[in-house]
C-alpha cells in the first residue's frame, strides 16, 4: 500500500529506520488492528498505533469516561468525563486528531460469546488490555480459534504482564505456540484478583506496558525483531525490574492441546 507525501514526511523517523523503511511503514498502513479495551492499557496502545500509521484500528469498550479513569487513561479528557462521553468516541476523537490518515472503527459494546467472533475476524492482529479475565480468556480463545495473533498485557497495583499468542502456529520444535491456556487452564473465580476499584494502581504503569504492548504489536506488522511468543515478560514496577521467562506448550491444554475440548465459545454464553 502507498504512501502519500504527507505520510512519508509524518513517518520520516520510521523510515530511515534500516529494519523497518518503506515497505514496513507500508506493511503498518495497511494493518488492521482491534484493541479491546480504551482504559489504562487500550490508552497507550492506541496512540502509539495510531502515531505509527496502522491504517485501521478498531476499539471495543462498552463504558463511558470517569474521573476517576483520567489518572491512568490518558487518551480522554476531563471534558469527556464531565460529558460521560463513551470512551470508543473519546478514543476516536484523539486518533482522529493525531493522525487523521488512520481509519478508526468504533465497537461500543462488550465483547462476549454472541460477537467476539465476528468482531475479531474483521481484523489482521489484536491486542488485549481488558481487566478481567473472563474476557480475557474469550479474547484469547476467539483469536486461536479464529488463527489470530494476539499481543495480550496485564497490570497490577505495581506489576505487569506481556505476551504475544499465536497458538495457530508452530514453533520450531513442530510443537504449537502456547496459548494463554497453557498458563491457566481455566478461568479463575470472581474475586481471584481485585479489581482496579479495589486495589488501586499506579497510573504510569500503565504507560510502560502500554507502549511496550504497542511495540510487540508494530513487531508483529513489520516482521521485525523477536517475537514475544513462547515468552513473556514481566515487570515490578517498585523494584524497576523486568524479568523474561519461557512459557511452554502444556499437550494437555484444552485450547490447542492434543485433545482440545474448546471448540467454540459455547461456554461463555
Amino acid at each position: 500500500m502507498a504512501l502519500s507525501d504527507v505520510e512519508i514526511e509524518r513517518y520520516a523517523r520510521h523510515i530511515v529506520l534500516r529494519e523497518l523503511g518503506g515497505p514496513g511503514q507500508q506493511k503498518l498502513k495497511a494493518a488492521k488492528v482491534l484493541v479491546v479495551g480504551a482504559g489504562g492499557l487500550g490508552a497507550p496502545v492506541l496512540l502509539y498505533l495510531a502515531g505509527a500509521g496502522v491504517g485501521t484500528i478498531g476499539v471495543v469498550d462498552d463504558d463511558v469516561v470517569s474521573l476517576s479513569n483520567l489518572q491512568r487513561q490518558i487518551i480522554h479528557s476531563t471534558k469527556g468525563a464531565k460529558e460521560k462521553t463513551a470512551k470508543t468516541d473519546s478514543a476516536a476523537a484523539r486518533i482522529n486528531d493525531l493522525n487523521p490518515n488512520v481509519n478508526v472503527i468504533t465497537h461500543r459494546t462488550r465483547l462476549d460469546a454472541s460477537n467476539a467472533l465476528d468482531i475479531i475476524a474483521g481484523y489482521d492482529i489484536v491486542a488485549d488490555g481488558c481487566d478481567n479475565f473472563v474476557t480475557r480468556f474469550l479474547v484469547s480463545d476467539a483469536c486461536c480459534l479464529l488463527g489470530k495473533t494476539l499481543v495480550s498485557a496485564a497490570v497490577g497495583q505495581f506489576d505487569a504482564q506481556l505476551s504475544t499468542f499465536k497458538p495457530h502456529l508452530e514453533q520450531a520444535d513442530g510443537t504449537p505456540y502456547p496459548s494463554y491456556r497453557c498458563l491457566h487452564t481455566d478461568i479463575p473465580p470472581d474475586g481471584f484478583v481485585p479489581s482496579c476499584e479495589e486495589a488501586g494502581i499506579i497510573g504510569a504503569l500503565t504507560g510502560v506496558i502500554g507502549s511496550m504492548q504497542a511495540m510487540e504489536v508494530i513487531k508483529e506488522i513489520a516482521g521485525i525483531g523477536d517475537s514475544l511468543a513462547g515468552r513473556m515478560v514481566m515487570y515490578d514496577a517498585l523494584s524497576a525490574r523486568f524479568m523474561v521467562t519461557k512459557l511452554a506448550w502444556n499437550p494437555d491444554n484444552p485450547l490447542n492441546g492434543n485433545n482440545p475440548t474448546i471448540t467454540d465459545l459455547s461456554a461463555y454464553r
